[in-house]
């Protein structure tokens, strides 16, 4: 299955959560937004929601600093 993260097309496999594909990009769930075809993922759905091909993905991952 084809998605694409932050304009990149990227080949996972079928049924993946935002959970999975945060977590197999090495992120933080808690620091990161997610935008699915153009509407935001509430962070509380994230286990929830499933990528079906062709999903656009914007990823935001937040960095502090000092």
């Amino acid at each position: 299955m084809c998605v694409t993260v932050n304009g990149e097309t990227l080949a996972f496999t079928p049924g993946l959560t935002v959970a999975g594909l945060i977590a197999q990009l090495g992120l933080d769930t808690r620091k990161v937004a997610v935008e699915r075809n153009l509407e935001i993922v509430p962070r509380s759905t994230y286990a929830d929601v499933r990528l079906t091909p062709g999903d656009a993905l914007e990823i935001v991952h937040f960095i502090g600093g000092g």
